[in-house]
């Protein structure tokens, strides 16, 4: 049986992979921000405040809720979003930590 590469990797290095994906899209970064701004779940159609179709909106919070940085709560026909404040304050804290450890002021190139 064939080993998925990601499997020699500690899971926290894959957590972070998943959340790291997640944002690897513009459009997921707008959504994020857009989110964060009105600090409230919202309950209506994202895609107005997006450059793209409703059924792409649709693909990228798809991912978003996938990795647990937004939730989704159906309310009849409608869905609310929000952020997901423990995984975002996951991602932030485990960025600070992994860039902390990255010391550009002692790189050494070329």
């Amino acid at each position: 049986m064939v080993l998925a590469k990601s499997t020699l990797f500690d899971a926290d290095l894959q957590d972070a992979a998943l959340l790291y994906k997640a944002l690897g899209h513009p459009a997921r970064l707008q959504i994020l921000g857009y989110l964060a701004e009105t600090k409230v779940c919202i309950t209506g159609d994202i895609s107005e405040e997006l450059p793209l179709s409703r059924t792409t909106v649709n693909q990228h919070l798809s991912e978003l809720k996938k990795a647990g940085l937004i939730q989704g709560h159906v309310n009849g026909k409608h869905t609310n979003y929000c952020l997901n404040p423990e995984k975002v304050k996951k991602l932030k804290e485990m960025s600070e930590a992994f860039l902390k450890e990255i010391d550009v002021d002692n790189l050494k190139c070329g």
